[in-house]
C-alpha cells in the first residue's frame, strides 16, 4: 500500500437544499499509484472540479474515505488539514492566483516562507524551478508585466515549491489560447515527469487529458476508464 498515493473508496457527494438534493459522485472509486499521471475528463457539472476538491481537502464528501499518502482525510482538524495541503499538495488551478504586488520569483517561494523554510533557500529553489520552467529573465516581473502563459507557468513552478508528493490540477490550460494551452500542458507533464511527482488532473482538453498514463471520464457519478 505504501505506493498507493491517493486511495478514494465509495464516495458520494450530495448537496442539498430544502427542496431537493443532487448527487453528484456516487460510489466512487479511485487509486493512484506513485508517480502515476492520471487525467480525468467529464462534461460541466459532472463532478470533475468536486472530486479535486475532496481529495484537496478543500471540500468534505457526504460518505466515503478518502486517504492520501499517510493522512485520512476524514480524521484531519484545521491544523492537520492545513499540513496536508502545504506539505503533501501542489495546487495549480485555472486561474493563477497570483498575488498583484509581488514578483513571479516572491510570488514562488512565498509558500516555502510560509511553510518554514529560510528564506535563503527558498530563494534558490524558486529561482531554479523559475529557470526550468522557462523564466529566469522574468523573475522581477509583477504578474501585470507577464503574459498569460508566463502567469501559468509561475503557477507551474509554484505548485513544486514544497516538495509536494501529490499535483492538483484543476483545468489548468482553462483560460489559455490554443498555443500556449499546448505548451503549458507540455510544461506541466514534463515538469512533473522531472521531479517525479504524482499527478491527478482535470480538463475539457481531450489532447491534454491524453498526456496522463491513464485517463479516466466521469459520468453519472462514477469514473470510467476512457
Amino acid at each position: 500500500m505504501s505506493d498507493i498515493v491517493v486511495s478514494v473508496k465509495s464516495l458520494e457527494k450530495t448537496y442539498r437544499t430544502e427542496s431537493e438534493s443532487l448527487t453528484i459522485l456516487r460510489d466512487l472509486n479511485l487509486e493512484i499509484e506513485k508517480g502515476k499521471k492520471i487525467t480525468i475528463v467529464g462534461e460541466s457539472g459532472s463532478g470533475k472540479s468536486t472530486l479535486l476538491n475532496i481529495i484537496g481537502g478543500l471540500d468534505s464528501p457526504t460518505s466515503g474515505n478518502v486517504k492520501c499518502g499517510q493522512y485520512d482525510l476524514s480524521s484531519l482538524d484545521e491544523k492537520k488539514l492545513s499540513e496536508y495541503r502545504s506539505h503533501f499538495l501542489g495546487l495549480i488551478f485555472q486561474f493563477h492566483y497570483l498575488l498583484k504586488d509581488f514578483t513571479a520569483l516572491e510570488n514562488t517561494f512565498l509558500p516555502s516562507i510560509m511553510a518554514g523554510l529560510p528564506k535563503k533557500k527558498a530563494v534558490q529553489k524558486a529561482t531554479q524551478l523559475l529557470k526550468d520552467v522557462g523564466l529566469e529573465n522574468r523573475l522581477d516581473h509583477l504578474p501585470s508585466q507577464l503574459s498569460g502563459g508566463e502567469r501559468q507557468r509561475v503557477s507551474v513552478a509554484r505548485s513544486l515549491m514544497n516538495d509536494p508528493q501529490l499535483i492538483l490540477a484543476d483545468e489548468p490550460t482553462g483560460n489559455l489560447d490554443p498555443e500556449n494551452a499546448k505548451m503549458i500542458g507540455s510544461l506541466l507533464f514534463s515538469m512533473v515527469e522531472k521531479y517525479q511527482k504524482t499527478l491527478l488532473l482535470v480538463t475539457h482538453d481531450v489532447n491534454l487529458a491524453k498526456k496522463g498514463d491513464l485517463c479516466y471520464s466521469i459520468k453519472n457519478g462514477k469514473l470510467e476508464l476512457v
